[in-house]
């Protein structure tokens, strides 16, 4: 027979063992390793600057322009803009997952170019940049002079001169963001002295362009009978202060005017935006982003190999502080897993010795373990995945499943033997003529229940993927090593063991504590059932009653999407006043860093004055970083990221002028830069935007009543003081000057102006040009200020415009082309995201204007679209479909499969109580996320196998003549052992995950307790109800299909 030829054999099912192990340790040493595979959608991000121009400004001659030629970019899901006051643009560009990120960039850069003629001149002159970008922050590091001798510009330009090069030429890095003033050489206009000699901008800017420029010369001496040819050379742009400050302006009289005369030319910084301080010493911080489609693990090792290289050369008192490194929670994440890995394998092997109460019993299970898990890298490396924390979750879920199968088998050689046949080989073939069919359509309906899987779009579908295709393979190969392996190490392993004498040994007592225990289970049980299966009206109550509980709990468990873990490091959004000046922040900014040095699990911080990571760029933002000590330093529930963060964030509400707001990166990297809920409140009627922003004002206090919502905000702020400029326009035309040309003139000397680029320190520069800072303290400077009128002379631009005091935004956002304003959402404790979601609805009705509409955007969004779809609902329901087609092709019959899948439900039910009651008992990461639902589509799995090992008996014993009753009985009784034996070993191998702490504990929690739950209930269930169910369908199947036809089986026992 075809199942004896491994017993025979061994040497090529040990053969065969070792190939696939062998196989997949060399995958596994190649396989890259990285936190989650490539889940976020391509991004592209579209920046310019218009300098000196307001947010209005910004928003209508160059983001508007831009936004109605990207709109529509083939596969592009959404847009959101944003203009600054300080003149900067960036718009970014979301598409569809699977998009072609280079393709995605390709195509925006064309839609981009159609717009540049509607551009202003100066925003064509410095150039729009578009580039693919993820929102995947890889490291957040700084540069700090430990010892305060070098400020803050002189460390950020070191490192975008010598450090910033070096990154962006590494494979993988997306871009280097720097909170750093850049080097350029700065002309410090002086109006008055210009006046004096009848100069404008436009005078100076056209003489520095008349002489720092390229020109080809060309050569001397060709083709001519010199003995040498000479090539030309002018000297080209001017490089140095000194070049610059003798640049001749005008000649009169033999004397001659240079730009040192009217101006203050000096390096200086590109804009005065950004302070930073890293742990009380001057520096600046930098962030690395990753790019689309690249091994973060991979890039991160050559990030900090160039740190290390770049330190030897680094000058004395230069060091770097690492603030946060995407390995910190992979590495601890994946150590964990490793170690609960290690932990379960510990566990099922004890629990297989106490069952089978034999050391070489033991050890063929055990093997089949390593050599199913070995190989199951081999599968993962030729599917084109990663070693991440879902392919690692998958194994450790896997060890109790791999076991089952070499558990069946080993179970049926050692019944065999005990029931008397002494040889190993016979009992073996008999064994496996018994269980090889059952073996197989276990594996092969587990299997089919992560088929359907691999199709389903979106976040969930590659977690759901990648964790399925996982998780199949392994028990695929524990069905080959089952089938192959297993008998063949019985039939040369398990000898009998009756007659002969037993110390008192480790075997005797807990074979003494197994007969105890299981002989009372036995009794207990056998009694229970035999009554139980006489009541089928009792079956069908409690499958009604599991129904209506599963629904019931499904639809109070509020809804998530990945829970949120400790990754070590959280960051802060910190606000002054509006109109606070940079150096005023930064005063303010002291008192904040006080409350950090105060907290004790702190291990590093930095603070960067001038932008802040939720609010953008602007005077009196800033950003903090906390990085905390290591998991294994800050064990407990006291010292875990979320309690330390608000924590600190009480501790700070004693700070006046400051409005702090701590926030954790996203779980999942590439969608945005928060873990709150990025609400998007849209006014499609373009309507006053003022007016507007008191209505989203009034809903976010009315959703921050709401117990779900723990605090509701918005950046968006009209407080911000300014001046609304005004220009006579009657009064320009009698002075013979245009408003253009005042308002120019305005704009150079107070907003700055971009005349062209220098070379220095082997990169290039730009040439910036402004008033002297003291020409433009107030109102009154404009006295100081002068535009040159039509009869030649100087007039004070005070003149020609009027200022008046007005208050406005910093920033103003677009989203799909509407105006709109962006809200970040924390939900209350004890509440989840769905649960957020469902109250933003609620109140957002019953608040806002019909005219207005929200969105979300990031991780939020990829929430909203799951909890829309009826996709897991569907999977559900094609994999109970998959697992019918299978059971009743087995079986032959369209009735018996039934008594399998009715017990499906019972386990569903088990999973969503304990998650239920988890997230009454405020467990984190209890929610029905997808490790969850991961758990549940599992569970299909799970319970199908285990009730199959029950039909597939009873349907064997109604073959040898039994009637249905005592065949569903003897089925009961015979498989009890190996039904106990999978389910223990299930159970026993998640209560780590439950237990563990650290990095990556929510979501290892919620898989690990739906599992238990599902199996705990699930089984005690289909014990009792699948034999009522396969006594009525069975009759059924006789009554409609026909008898089992006796003979054959009777053959296939013989033989």
């Amino acid at each position: 027979m075809k199942n004896n030829i491994f017993i025979n054999k061994y040497v090529m099912a040990c053969a065969i063992s070792i190939v696939i192990a062998l196989v997949g340790y060399i995958s596994m040493s190649t396989l890259p390793v990285e936190q989650y595979p490539d889940i976020a959608p391509p991004t592209v991000m579209v920046t310019t600057s218009y300098s000196g121009a307001d947010e209005n400004t910004v928003m209508k001659s160059v983001i508007q322009p831009l936004e109605e030629a990207i709109n529509g970019v083939t596969d592009m899901s959404y847009m959101t803009s944003k203009a600054s006051s300080n003149g900067d643009v960036e718009i970014s560009v979301y598409f569809k997952q699977g998009v072609d990120p280079d393709l995605a960039a390709v195509n925006v850069q064309n839609r981009v170019t159609r717009a540049q003629a509607l551009l202003p001149a100066d925003v064509n002159k410095i150039g729009v940049t578009v580039e693919k970008r993820q929102n995947n922050i890889l490291q957040i590091f700084a540069v700090r002079s430990a010892d305060g001798k070098y400020d803050e510009d002189f460390v950020s330009n070191y490192v975008d001169i010598n450090i910033k090069p070096r990154l962006m030429r590494i494979t993988g890095v997306g871009n280097v963001q720097s909170l750093g003033n850049t080097y350029a050489l700065r002309l410090w206009l002086k109006p008055d002295v210009m006046a004096q000699y009848g100069l404008t901008p436009n005078d100076i800017f056209a003489a520095i362009g008349g002489q720092s420029f390229v020109s080809a010369v060309g050569s001397l001496g060709e083709k001519s009978g010199n003995s040498y040819q000479y090539n030309m050379q002018y000297k080209g742009t001017l490089k140095t202060v000194e070049e610059f400050n003798d640049i001749v302006l005008r000649t009169s009289g033999g004397g001659m005017l240079h730009l040192s005369d009217v101006a203050e030319v000096k390096i200086g910084a590109m804009s005065y935006n950004f302070t930073s301080n890293i742990q009380d010493r001057p520096g600046a911080m930098f962030m690395v982003f990753q790019a689309p489609g690249a091994n973060a693990t991979e890039v991160n090792a050559r990030i900090n190999k160039t740190f290390e290289e770049v330190k030897a050369t680094m000058p004395a008192g230069l060091e770097f502080v690492t603030l946060m490194t995407s390995d910190d929670f992979l590495f601890a994440a994946i150590h964990n897993v490793v170690e609960t890995l290690v932990i379960a394998i510990i566990l099922v092997v004890l629990v297989v010795f106490f069952f089978l109460q034999n050391f070489k019993a033991t050890i063929i299970p055990s093997i089949s373990i390593i050599v199913s898990l070995l190989g199951t890298f081999a599968i993962v490396s030729l599917a084109g995945f990663s070693l991440n924390i879902l392919t690692l979750f998958a194994l450790v879920l896997a060890i109790g499943t791999v076991v089952d199968d070499a558990i069946v088998v080993v179970e049926a050689v050692m019944a065999k033997m005990e029931g008397g046949i002494s040889d190993a080989r016979e009992a073996t073939r008999q064994a496996m003529n018994e269980v090889s069919v059952a073996v197989v359509s276990c594996t092969l309906v587990f299997m089919a229940v992560f088929i359907p899987v691999t199709f389903m779009p979106g976040t969930s579908g590659t977690f759901f993927t990648q964790f399925g295709v996982t998780i199949a393979s392994s028990v695929g190969l524990s069905c080959v090593s089952a089938l192959t392996l297993c008998p063949a190490l019985c039939a040369i392993m398990m000898r009998v063991t009756e007659g002969k004498k037993e110390g008192k040994g480790i075997i005797y007592y807990t074979k003494k504590a197994y007969n105890v225990s299981y002989n009372a289970i036995y009794n207990k049980y056998s009694r229970s059932v035999q009554k139980f299966i006489k009541r089928p009206l009792m079956a069908w109550t409690l499958l009604a009653v599991a129904a209506v509980l599963l629904v019931f709990f499904m639809r109070s468990l509020p809804s998530g999407l990945v829970p949120q873990e400790d990754q070590g490091v959280f960051l802060v959004d910190l606000s002054a006043p509006e109109g606070t000046t940079l150096q005023q922040t930064r005063e303010i900014m002291k008192q904040v860093e006080e409350k950090v040095k105060k907290i004790p699990e702190m291990e590093s911080f930095a603070l960067c004055c001038g932008y802040g990571m939720l609010s953008g760029a602007g005077s009196n933002f800033a950003t903090l970083v906390v990085r905390l000590k290591n998991w294994e330093e800050r064990p407990g529930m006291n010292h875990l990221l979320t309690l330390v963060m608000y924590r600190f964030y009480f501790d700070c509400q004693d700070i006046k002028n400051v409005q702090v707001t701590p926030f954790e990166m996203p779980q999942i990297p590439g969608y945005g830069t928060s873990n709150s809920v990025t609400l998007v409140v849209e006014d499609p009627s373009d309507g006053n935007l003022s007016e507007f922003a008191k209505q989203t004002e009034h809903f976010l206090a009315k959703l921050s009543e709401q117990p779900e919502i723990a605090a509701a905000m918005s950046t968006y702020s009209e407080r911000f003081p300014k001046y609304q400029v005004d220009v006579d326009a009657a009064q320009c035309d009698r002075a013979g000057v245009s408003p253009a040309d005042v308002l120019n003139t305005l704009g150079t000397f107070c907003g700055g102006a971009y005349i062209g680029n220098f070379n220095q320190f082997g990169k290039v520069y730009r040439i910036m040009a402004a008033a002297s800072p003291e020409y433009r303290l107030d109102p009154s400077s404009l006295q100081n200020i002068f535009v040159q009128v039509g009869d030649g002379r100087m007039a004070p631009i005070a003149e020609f415009v009027s200022l008046k005091e007005i208050v406005g935004p910093a920033n103003i956002e677009h989203f799909n082309l509407f105006q709109s304003i962006t809200c970040y959402i924390q939900t209350g404790s004890g509440f989840t995201e769905g649960d957020a979601h469902k109250a933003i609805a609620k109140v957002f009705k019953e608040e806002m204007p019909a005219t207005a509409s929200y969105e979300y955007s990031g991780m939020s969004r990829e929430l909203e679209e799951a909890a829309g779809s009826n996709a897991t609902a569907f999977i559900y329901i094609i994999c109970a479909i998959l697992i019918y087609l299978i059971l009743a092709s087995l079986y032959n019959s369209w009735f018996t499969p039934w008594a399998v899948l009715f017990s499906v439900p019972f386990g569903l039910m088990g999973a969503f109580v304990f998650a239920y009651f988890g997230n009454l008992l405020s467990l984190p990461g209890m929610d029905n996320n997808i490790y969850l639902q991961t758990g549940v589509i599992m569970l299909i799995g799970l319970l199908a196998k285990t009730a199959i090992l029950i039909t597939e008996f009873a349907t064997e014993r109604r073959a040898q003549g039994l009637s249905i009753y005592d065949a569903a009985f003897e089925a009961c009784k015979e498989r009890l052992r190996p039904i106990l034996m999978t389910v223990a070993t299930m159970i026993i191998g998640m209560i780590p995950l439950v237990i563990e702490g650290g990095a990556g504990a929510n979501g290892n929690r919620a898989l690990a307790l739906g599992v238990i739950g599902g199996m705990s209930i699930g089984t005690i269930a289909l014990l009792f109800v699948v034999p009522a169910f396969f006594i009525v369908f069975q009759k059924l199947h006789e009554k409609y299909q026909g008898a089992p036809k006796m003979k054959s089986v009777e053959v296939k026992t013989e033989e």
